[in-house]
């Protein structure tokens, strides 16, 4: 039988790569052995046709393994890997080697058949798995968590778990959201997905807070509103073609919700205060 896995109250993000919000559980899904590991099937409606899981395009991954170098052979671990489209365009485009970690299986399964589809399958795997506490068994050049902090219980947290895995030399990439201007009030943070304004930091704060650290930022790719649009967006029509067909499915009327509301305050809040951006960081 499976093993059961249930989390209780850990800081976690509202969206998969998105905002923080007080817990993202770890939902415990019957099958023919028991349970199973998995997300809350809400993201793996909305973001089932998605391939990067943040206000990423497919432009700010190449600008972002260009701008860290990466060098043939380099082995990279990244945590809460989704649908794994960094892993796969990387070792497609710069032959690097890797492994990722993702609770998903939706996602894990999509990571799967891209890097068979993009002709990889030999340089990269995919786990099914919790990605809390995994050290790599060989150390790598990149450790990577993108968007999903929580799994380390913050940045602090996932940026020392990172470090068990890395090489001397290696570096370290943390995705994480700031504030493009700080909300006038707690409501509007928590428009914005946040639980309050003390949530997220202004960028020469954010990167302040990596020097306090005693890491060097060393790279950054900030996401814009083309990126945001694109994470955010693209749930909309997700949702209204899964509305269509899964009109007697118990959770629709949920989704219904949620995408008669999102747009006016993805336009009102997030799109308005919230920035993202993967920051690249070595030890000093």
């Amino acid at each position: 039988m499976p093993q059961v896995f249930f989390e209780t109250e850990r800081e976690g993000r509202r969206g998969y790569g998105g905002m923080r919000c007080r817990y993202i559980p770890i939902i415990p899904q019957l099958s023919k052995g028991g349970c199973i590991l998995d997300i809350p099937r809400i993201f793996t409606i909305t973001e089932s046709a998605h391939r990067i899981h943040n206000p990423f395009t497919p432009e700010n991954l190449a600008t972002l393994g260009a701008a860290l170098r990466l060098e043939t052979g380099t082995r990279v671990l990244d945590l809460g890997s989704g649908s794994g489209e960094m892993l796969c365009t990387w070792a497609r485009d710069y032959g690097i080697t890797g492994i990722g970690i993702d609770m998903s299986q939706l996602f894990t399964g999509q990571a799967k058949l891209r890097a068979e589809e993009l002709g990889v399958a030999d340089r990269v795997g995919f786990i099914h798995g919790d990605a809390a506490g995994y050290v790599a068994g060989e150390k790598v050049g990149v450790a990577a968590c993108l968007g999903a902090t929580w799994i380390g219980g913050g940045v602090v947290g996932t940026i020392g778990l990172l470090a068990k895995s890395l090489r001397p030399g290696g570096i370290i990439l943390i995705g994480e959201p700031y504030w493009l201007q700080v909300p006038p009030t707690e409501d509007v943070a928590r428009g914005c997905g946040a639980n309050a304004i003390s949530d997220f930091l202004m960028l020469p704060e954010l990167l302040a807070s990596f020097s306090d650290l005693n890491y060097d930022v060393v790279e950054m790719v900030l996401a814009d509103q083309e990126g945001w649009d694109r994470y955010e967006a693209a749930k909309w029509l997700t949702m209204r073609r899964w509305l269509e067909a899964n009109p007697d499915d118990g959770f629709a009327k949920d989704v219904r919700a949620r995408l008669t509301l999102e747009p006016k305050r993805y336009a009102t809040y997030t799109r308005e205060y919230l920035g993202w951006g993967v920051f690249a960081l070595m030890a000093r």
